[in-house]
């Protein structure tokens, strides 16, 4: 209570310009005397009265949600050119008792990198976007500011046959990507971003920058997969390359969704999870509107997105086999290069050249809600046609249905915090998006995709109901305040992390005793006493 009030009289202060003037250059003060002087500390620092404050902040704003005038705007951005910034950003947040959000590419899908219920500053890390790929030692130096397409474009820059398996969306920044997981066309093949971390340079509560060496390995384990803002600032990752062939085969079958493609939505769920290591298969169900005279309709379009690790006459053959229902032709499928598959899956517009990855072209911001299931075992088909009938009330409704088994089964639940592994048909992410303004129609589309989530209750996991962390949906929980215990926390916990929360608590009490990393969702403190009673 007492924190709370203090940062309630740094709100207060903050209206009256000449009180936040004050405040801005005691910050301004604290930074430079933490940082090394060669280059200016106000350079990186911007307050509502600078021209370039608005800007900044709506650089990586990825969910219009979180860009309306009322939405909660920090007191001061940070972005730091060099590590020691963001260092003295944790020390001077500390001592002025704000609490600090951290932001690389902006996914949070409830905006929680840069929004906040109490004052605070953003340490945006976008310009931290160094890439050091080493061919020779199979691994890369990549920091948090950097996107995954920056990432892919660099590794492919020195050679042909690496690559690195993490997700589609090339403008995800990698610091929240591989620390909540990540994956991607390769999860099959290879696991999550996250099972390929080999090193990480790390800001601690303390301002202390840490490798995986100074930091211990409870540590290490927790932000690979426990979602790293619990516990400090992820400043850059060490990763391990893998190897890509020279060619790859990808496909992509479109079809109308009614009773014959639910079957083949039945058949993939039975097959999915069991195909060749090198095959993903993923389904997509999407709604779309066509326009018939003066009647607008809503029909349903059902995809099947592929990529594998060979050649074509290779993939025809697996697929004859296992999956012949689909009807997969020569002329469906197209060989390229990794990089090209990249290319592929990305929202870019077909013939964008891969320099687009490189320089972060950007694609439209929309209002968005999305959630997550994991599926154990199949559903029956009834469900599905009840589902379809809920997907035509929204004109943007989206599902994506990813493929787990191979590498996922051969990985232990505790290995890292991401415990989504064997037992686990697939993953649903459940999406709907909107351009309609007020706070009406979002409340609509938010209803829809809680009624959505609420049908798919029976056909999921259960004990806990697992969700994907990279999904993040506040409707699981949220904590109450910087106070709210672990037993309170894990009501959203145990379906991100399952039994690994209980250990990532235990880290968090030991590295962040007094919860200064603290947000709707973050990892609680494991108390003494909680522990005892645990145990007990």
């Amino acid at each position: 209570m007492t924190r709370f009030l203090f940062l309630f009289s740094i709100f207060i202060l903050s209206v009256s310009s000449s009180c936040s003037d004050s405040f801005y250059e005691k910050f301004i003060q604290c930074l430079s005397l933490n940082s090394p002087p060669l280059i200016p500390v106000s350079t990186i620092v911007y307050s509502p009265s600078n021209s370039s404050y608005l800007s900044i902040l709506e650089s990586n704003v990825k969910n219009l949600r979180f860009s309306s005038p009322t939405a909660s705007k920090p007191l001061i951005i940070v972005t730091p050119l060099i590590d020691s910034h963001a260092q003295a950003t944790v020390i001077c947040c500390r001592q002025l008792g704000l609490q600090v959000r951290i932001r690389s590419g902006g996914h949070d899908y409830e905006g929680l990198s840069y929004t906040a219920g109490l004052p605070f500053v953003l340490l945006d890390l976008q310009f931290l976007r160094s890439i050091d790929v080493d061919i020779e030692d199979n691994n890369a130096w990549v920091e948090v500011g950097a996107t995954i397409g920056e990432v892919y474009y660099r590794i492919a820059e020195k050679s042909p046959i690496h690559g690195f398996p993490a997700g589609l969306c090339p403008l995800v920044g990698v610091g929240g990507h591989l620390s909540g997981g990540g994956f991607g066309t390769m999860l099959r093949k290879y696991g999550l971003a996250a099972d390929n971390i080999i090193d990480a340079h790390f800001v601690d509560v303390n301002g202390r920058i840490l490798d995986r060496a100074s930091m211990g390995e409870g540590l290490f384990w927790a932000i690979r997969g426990g979602g790293a803002a619990s516990f400090g600032v992820v400043i850059s990752w060490k990763i391990k390359l893998v190897d890509v062939p020279p060619t790859v085969t990808v496909f992509s079958i479109a079809k109308i969704l009614d009773r014959n493609a639910t079957k083949l939505v039945h058949k993939w769920q039975h097959i999915g999870h069991k195909l060749d290591t090198n095959l993903f298969l993923r389904v997509v169900i999407q709604a779309t509107s066509t326009t018939d005279g003066r009647f607008r309709n809503t029909i349903l379009q059902l995809t099947f997105e592929s990529m594998f690790l060979g050649s074509v006459d290779q993939l025809l053959k697996i697929m004859e086999d296992s999956f012949p229902e689909l009807g997969l032709k020569l002329s469906n499928c197209m060989e390229m290069s990794w990089i090209g598959s990249v290319l592929y899956f990305s929202e870019y517009p077909e013939g964008t050249a891969i320099e687009a990855l490189r320089d972060r072209i950007p694609q439209e911001i929309i209002s968005f809600k999305g959630t997550s299931d994991y599926v154990k075992e199949p559903i029956p088909e009834a469900a599905w046609e009840q589902l379809w009938k809920l997907c035509l009330e929204e004109e943007n409704s989206l599902l994506i249905m990813d493929p787990y088994g191979g590498r996922m089964n051969e990985i232990l639940e505790s290995e890292i915090p991401f415990p989504h592994r064997k037992g686990n048909l697939y993953n649903i992410q459940y999406q709907v998006s909107w351009d309609d303004e007020g706070v009406g129609p979002s409340k609509r589309h938010i209803e829809w995709i809680r009624r959505v989530f609420e049908h798919m209750t029976p056909y999921v996991s259960n004990s806990p109901r697992a969700a994907y962390l990279n999904y993040r949906d506040l409707d699981l929980g949220r904590n109450d305040n910087e106070n709210t215990t672990y037993s309170q926390a894990a009501r959203w916990g145990l379906k991100y992390y399952k039994n690994n929360f209980k250990r990532l608590a235990t880290v968090k009490g030991e590295v962040d005793p007094y919860n200064f990393f603290a947000f709707e969702q973050s990892i609680p403190p494991l108390t003494l006493n909680e522990g005892k009673r645990e145990i007990e």
